[in-house]
């Protein structure tokens, strides 16, 4: 989430006038993520957020949407959008795709719990399974194709050293077919950040603009990639051992996802090293942006390699 289209309280204030959401009260940016353009909204109805899609077009967004809609009404805690007085979700504000969409309850954490890893795996198990009986499918646009035609764009901007793993880790990860694993909806940005979390438990997950088709075992490596990582890059063994737990006791998990799970954890990490370094070196304008260290899942992929065999349940 970041501000690249800004949006005044007047322009607010007209695109409104299509919703039932009352008066206008304050409007914020929110200066983290880099993905959208995004605002705090206060009505007189409640509280909102506004986004600006920056890069999906509107003929994309309806998957997410409906998505976000179908999960919030099987109980899981999701931003529901606000249809517009057509029965639309979909407007257009500032010659962007836009919608508004419930604001949740609770806080992200920046050091979470092993307490907290189990809240997240039970509600991480729910999702998928409330997922899987959502009907649109939306293949992974940050799979195997999109590694491939990236990394030469950012191998420019390597050390010898950091081009080898590139290279050698995009190879050992295309000769890899996890299509025998589960598949299903996946949220595949589940980072801390976009987890809400208050005295019950999880209050929200947020920030549903990279979800797609994929297997399932792949969304719970991203999560532990972020919740069970130490400041230095290493696997935290006690917090991801009782996040997998507490995703097996709602989706158990298979034998094939077992032997899977040393690669997954590396194709997580490899994914996430690639699309910071792309942003860090192909930046786009706009204001209040936050980039993110490429580094760091440099490290972590780096200590998936070293460490091969990672806990399991």
């Amino acid at each position: 989430m970041s501000v690249y289209t800004t949006v005044t309280e007047t322009e607010l204030t007209a695109w409104l006038g299509d919703y039932s959401l009352g008066k206008l009260l304050d409007l914020q940016g929110i200066a983290s993520g880099i993905e959208n353009t995004n605002y705090f909204v206060t009505t007189s109805n409640g509280r909102f957020v506004l986004t600006l899609f920056e890069k999906l077009s509107a003929s994309e967004l309806p998957f997410y949407l409906n998505l976000m809609a179908h999960l919030a009404r099987h109980g899981i805690p999701c931003p529901a959008p606000v249809a517009n007085r057509h029965n639309q979700f979909l407007g257009r504000l500032n010659n962007k795709p836009a919608c508004i969409v419930s604001r949740l309850s609770g806080k992200s954490t920046t050091e979470p719990t092993a307490a907290q890893c189990a809240t997240l795996g039970q509600m991480l198990g729910q999702m998928h399974i409330a997922g899987m009986s959502f009907s649109q499918i939306m293949p992974n646009p940050r799979g195997a194709a999109w590694r491939a035609a990236t990394a030469p764009l950012v191998r420019p901007f390597l050390s010898p050293e950091q081009a080898c793993l590139l290279d050698d880790e995009i190879a050992l990860q295309a000769r890899q077919n996890n299509s025998g694993l589960p598949q299903g909806l996946i949220h595949a940005d589940l980072f801390r950040d976009n987890v809400l979390l208050n005295d019950e438990g999880v209050g929200g997950l947020i920030d549903f603009y990279f979800a797609c088709t994929d297997a399932l075992l792949y969304d719970v490596a991203i999560t532990v990639n972020d919740w069970c990582i130490d400041a230095g890059g290493a696997l935290n063994t006690t917090r991801a051992q009782t996040l997998l737990q507490a995703y097996h006791a709602v989706r158990p998990l298979q034998a094939a996802e077992h032997t899977a799970w040393p690669l997954m954890l590396r194709q997580a990490a490899l994914r996430f090293w690639l699309s910071r370094l792309y942003d860090k070196h192909q930046p786009r304008s706009g204001e209040l942006i936050h980039a993110h260290d490429p580094g760091h899942f440099e490290r972590i992929l780096k200590n998936h390699i070293e460490i091969g065999q990672v806990v399991w349940l």
